[in-house]
Formats: C-alpha cells, structure tokens, sequence
C-alpha cells in the first residue's frame, strides 16, 4: 500500500488514482472527473452513491429471444432489440443504463 500525496488515504499498489481525491500518482496533480469522460456520452449525470460525474462507458445493443440453430440469424429479424447508453461510475463502480437521446431531444438541450 502506499499513501496519496494529496489527501494521505492509502491506495493499492497496483492503482496510479487516488479514490478519494481523484490525485494522479502519474501526472502528479488532482484529475477532474469531466476529463475522463468520453466526447460520445450526450449527458451529463453524477453518481447518487458519490455524487460525482459519471462516465460514459459506450451504447450496448440487447435483444430478445433466443438464437436458433442454423435459421438462428433468420429469427433475429423478429426480436425486439433495444439500444442502451451505458455510464459507470469512476469512484464505487455504479452501473447505469440510459436509453439513448435522439438528435431531436439534443438539440432541444442546447
């Protein structure tokens, strides 16, 4: 274990991040969470556990149904599919799914 120069919590070997202040052991200053997050992430969210910016993990596809054999690939096309934005917490490690915003809803945010 070694300890964070900034805020003197312990932190595992084999981290290079402090969990409490967000201090990078290799840049040697505080890291904001927003330069974490990926351009591609439209929103955004804080954590409820933390209370600090989520992180936006990619879009993951999920379907319905099972695939069948050989036709499986056939069958596909009669599934429901859904498309789910997916943020992570950088600090407890939280999940979240978000359902995707469309270009129209974008541009009424801004």
């Amino acid at each position: 274990m070694k300890n964070c120069p900034n805020c003197n919590s312990e932190i595992e070997d084999n981290f290079e991040l402090c969990w409490n202040c967000n201090y990078s052991l290799t840049e040697n200053r505080v890291i904001e969470i927003k330069d974490m997050t990926l351009q591609q992430g439209n929103r955004e969210l804080d954590c409820l556990r933390c209370e600090i910016p989520l992180i936006f993990s990619g879009q993951f596809d999920f379907h319905e149904g099972a695939r069948l054999g050989v036709l499986g690939n056939i069958f596909e096309l009669f599934v429901n599919k859904e498309k789910f934005d997916l943020y992570v917490c950088p600090k407890c490690g939280k999940v979240e799914f978000f359902a995707p915003l469309n270009d129209s809803e974008m541009k009424l945010k801004k």
